[in-house]
């Protein structure tokens, strides 16, 4: 999948299809045909850059939900509930209750700039990334830190579980994926973008995206 001309800044996969939905500087959400890569669809409308995309809808702003005291740079539902999971340039996490729009819970423990986090399948774990290219778990029903690894010094823009909730991937700065298996608390390194990566998805069992500042979404074939 390649747009020269953009540098990607998210991801996200189509629940039922094979359709990959991407955010970037050009202030445009495209969708793409999985894996053909021809794009489908070009939204407009943002007067700058796209941080954050999603297919789940929210038909109208219901509430503002404020607190954060920087920028908030990523934003996800716990699936099949009313919790949101954001991550701040503040150094912190919040959950939130949509249905009412206040804040339940904060984690701190990042010394930087939280750049992403995300639920696992099962949601009772959530992995969270920062600018110095630490990458943490914590535990989502005892809210407390569970793992942190330094895979630094490069940003780390983002992290993805997979399915099987063993293995979590980061996009790296320095141009490279880091994929954490958990079982065996190994640290692996994918090579072959070569230049800073923003966003990292599985796709079923098998496969992995990422997705670069050279407008470039790679497929990895990934077996366990």
């Amino acid at each position: 999948f390649l747009d020269s001309l953009t540098t990607n800044l998210s991801l996200a996969l189509h629940p039922r299809k094979n359709i990959v939905l991407s955010g970037g500087d050009d202030r445009l959400w495209k969708t793409w045909g999985f894996p053909d890569g021809n794009i489908l669809l070009t939204g407009e409308g943002h007067t700058d850059w796209i941080s954050g995309c999603c297919f789940r809808p929210s038909e109208r702003c219901r509430y503002t939900l404020r607190g954060h005291e920087d920028s908030v740079n990523s934003i996800e539902f716990l699936p099949f509930s009313s919790t949101a999971l954001t991550s701040s340039a503040d150094k912190t996490l919040s959950l939130w209750d949509v249905r009412t729009g206040l804040r339940v819970y904060t984690f701190q423990g990042h010394v930087h700039s939280c750049n992403h986090a995300t639920f696992n399948k099962k949601g009772d774990v959530i992995a969270s990334c920062d600018s110095s290219g630490v990458m943490k778990l914590w535990d989502m029903r005892k809210l407390l830190p569970m793992l942190s690894i330094d895979a630094g010094p490069h940003p780390a823009n983002q992290v993805a579980f997979h399915r099987s909730g063993g293995l979590v991937a980061l996009a790296s700065g320095e141009g490279s994926v880091k994929v954490l298996c958990l079982p065996v608390g190994q640290l692996s390194v994918l090579h072959g973008p070569g230049v800073e990566v923003r966003c990292v998805r599985f796709h079923g069992q098998d496969h992995l995206l990422s997705a670069g500042i050279d407008g470039r979404v790679c497929l990895w074939t990934w077996a366990q």
